[in-house]
C-alpha cells in the first residue's frame, strides 16, 4: 500500500512515517506541507491512502478532498486531526474520507485506519463513533417547517452566496438573514456552510 502523508508539521510528519514504515505492507511514497503540494503528491502517485491533516495551509482540506479523489478515484482518504467535535467528523465522511483519526491516537490507530481505508472500509475513532450514535438522528429530508424563505436563503448559502449578498438579494438587511441562517441551521442541525452546502445538494434543493 503506498501512502502520502499530508501536514504541516514536518516533526509530524516525521512520527507518523515512522508508524506507517515499521508496517512491511506499508510504502510512504511522499509528503506535502500544504493543500497544493497534497495536489501535485496525490496526482503524480495516485496512492493507495492519503493520511491528511484537516487544517492546512493553502486551503480548506474538506473542500480539497473531492478534488483529490477525483484526480485520484482509487485513493482512500483518511483525516488525522486534533478537532474531536462530532460535527467535524460528520463533515469529512461526507466530503468522501474512509478515515477519522484524533492525532492523540495516532499511535493505536491510524494504522488500523490506513488499513480498513485500503479495503474501502470506513474508520472512526470509537470514542468520536459513540458521540456520533448518540446524537438524536438528523432529519430524512426538509423539515416541513421550514419556510419558504429559510428554503431561499438556504439555497443562496449552498450556491455560495454571502450573507450581505443574500440581504441585498432578498432586499432584508444582514441581520434578517442570519437569523434565518440560525434557524436552518437549528432546524437541519448543520452548523457550518459546508454541511449546508452537503444537505442542499442531498436534499437536491439546487435542481
Amino acid at each position: 500500500m503506498t501512502i502520502v502523508l499530508a501536514d504541516d508539521h514536518q516533526v509530524v510528519r516525521r512520527g507518523l512515517r515512522l508508524i506507517l514504515d515499521a508496517e512491511d505492507e506499508f510504502e510512504v511514497v511522499d509528503e506535502a506541507g500544504d493543500i497544493e503540494t497534497t495536489a501535485r503528491k496525490v496526482l503524480a502517485y495516485r496512492p493507495t491512502v492519503l493520511v491528511l491533516d484537516l487544517q492546512m495551509p493553502g486551503g480548506s482540506s474538506l473542500e480539497a478532498i473531492p478534488r483529490l479523489l477525483e484526480t485520484s478515484p482509487s485513493t482512500a482518504v483518511v483525516i488525522l486531526t486534533m478537532q474531536d467535535e462530532p460535527a467535524s467528523a460528520r463533515e469529512a465522511l461526507r466530503a468522501g474520507a474512509l478515515g477519522y483519526v484524533l492525532k492523540e491516537a495516532a499511535d493505536d490507530e491510524l494504522v488500523q485506519a490506513v488499513r480498513l481505508a485500503a479495503e474501502g472500509r470506513t474508520y472512526l475513532t470509537p470514542s468520536l463513533g459513540a458521540r456520533l450514535a448518540a446524537e438524536p438522528p438528523a432529519p430524512a429530508g426538509p423539515p416541513d417547517d421550514l419556510s419558504a424563505r429559510e428554503l431561499e436563503v438556504l439555497k443562496l448559502i449552498a450556491l455560495g452566496h454571502t450573507n450581505g449578498e443574500i440581504a441585498t438579494q432578498l432586499f432584508v438587511s444582514i441581520r434578517t438573514v442570519e437569523t434565518h441562517r440560525a434557524r436552518i441551521q437549528g432546524k437541519t442541525r448543520c452548523t457550518t456552510r459546508a454541511e449546508l452546502v452537503a444537505y442542499a445538494r442531498e436534499h437536491k434543493l439546487l435542481d
